[in-house]
């Protein structure tokens, strides 16, 4: 089985993105098309799953269509159909997936289910050269994860979320401050413009614990903005937004760090969507460079939900010859241990 010049066409529609790319060789971007709903889900402070499903019917085809004109390819040119499988919101996920599964179909090619998160994990080796054993901190809308990574394909969760996901406090805090959706850049440019800090709690659980817990910081923030408005002063948005995105900073990197100590990880993979935090991306590089750490870091635009991720994920599948049969269902919480690789 050829692995270095196959191509992969690979859809994601987990959330509010429709994305489709063409990757050959699990490494190279053909080509990569996202179209956003971004501006659909902003007049309702947040994604509608039900609106979100309807827009990835309206887009998928076409979306589909663009792809595969920019790469000058043809449907007899594919090797391999990959999809996001889970998690996200299953009623997106199955648009993706109906179609996916046609195109599997009407080609006679492989289908390969694939795992959203394993896609912004492999979303750096678009990028760079992964090695062994390694490390990844996944920070995004409904993911907060230390993951690793002992060889190519095999996943070991050591710390998750206790309640809210990174992303998803980012959202809620900057609601509180009535940012519009979504809120985490409002957050990120007012904590990096502020020159004064309103101190907030670190919740660092057990000693030795890598989860984490974001209810209890985002719960101070709404305590200093109704004990301002009790008083009758207006909240310091800017000390919040700093204080806010000082203590997600300082847990996230913090405990990150120590993973990599203990497991003795040769690198720091950064992914999700929070990876595009810029706090957070300079306070990571600062922080590794101190310890000698290898850090990656995948460009903006492979941060955020897109199809080309989904693609280099699927390759490690592919060149394992472990495909998806065609019954396949949408699994809004498949597992990312489960998801890898057999051998």
């Amino acid at each position: 089985m050829t692995t270095t010049n196959e191509l992969i066409l690979a859809v994601e529609t987990s959330c509010d993105e429709t994305a489709v790319a063409l990757i050959r060789g699990g490494k190279e971007i053909v080509t990569s098309i996202i179209s956003s709903q971004i501006e659909t889900h902003q007049r309702f402070g947040g994604v509608v799953p039900e609106i979100a499903s309807r827009k990835h019917v309206e887009s998928i085809t076409l979306i589909m269509e663009q792809a595969m004109r920019e790469a000058g390819a043809g449907f007899r040119d594919l090797s391999a159909i990959a999809v996001t499988q889970g998690p996200g919101l299953v009623g997106a996920l199955l648009v993706g997936i109906v179609a996916a599964k046609s195109l599997a179909m009407a080609l006679d090619l492989p289908l390969i289910g694939t795992h959203h998160i394993a896609g912004h994990i492999y979303a750096n080796q678009l990028v760079h050269e992964i090695e062994y054993p390694c490390l990844a901190l996944v920070a995004s809308g409904g993911h907060t994860e230390l993951v690793v990574l002992e060889s190519e394909g095999k996943f070991r969760i050591i710390g998750r979320t206790r309640d809210d996901a990174v992303g998803e406090a980012y959202d809620k805090v900057a609601r509180t401050l009535n940012f519009p959706y979504p809120g985490g850049p409002y957050i990120d440019r007012l904590a990096q413009q502020s020159e004064e800090e309103f101190q907030l709690p670190r919740a660092w659980l057990e000693p030795d614990s890598y989860d984490f817990s974001f209810s209890g910081l985002k719960s101070a923030v709404l305590a200093a903005i109704n004990s301002a408005k009790m008083k009758g002063e207006t909240p310091r948005e800017a000390a919040l937004a700093r204080g806010f995105q000082a203590s997600v900073i300082d847990v996230l990197v913090t405990k990150s760090l120590r993973a990599v100590r203990e497991v003795g990880a040769k690198q720091l993979l950064l992914c999700g969507g929070v990876a595009a935090n810029g706090g957070l991306r300079a306070a990571l590089t600062a922080r590794c460079q101190e310890a000698g750490i290898p850090l990656l870091i995948p460009p903006l635009k492979l941060c955020t939900d897109n199809a080309a991720m989904i693609g280099a994920a699927a390759h490690l599948k592919w060149k394992r010859g472990e495909f998806t049969p065609l019954d396949m269902k949408a699994e809004p919480g498949l597992s990312l241990e489960e998801w890898s690789v057999r051998s």
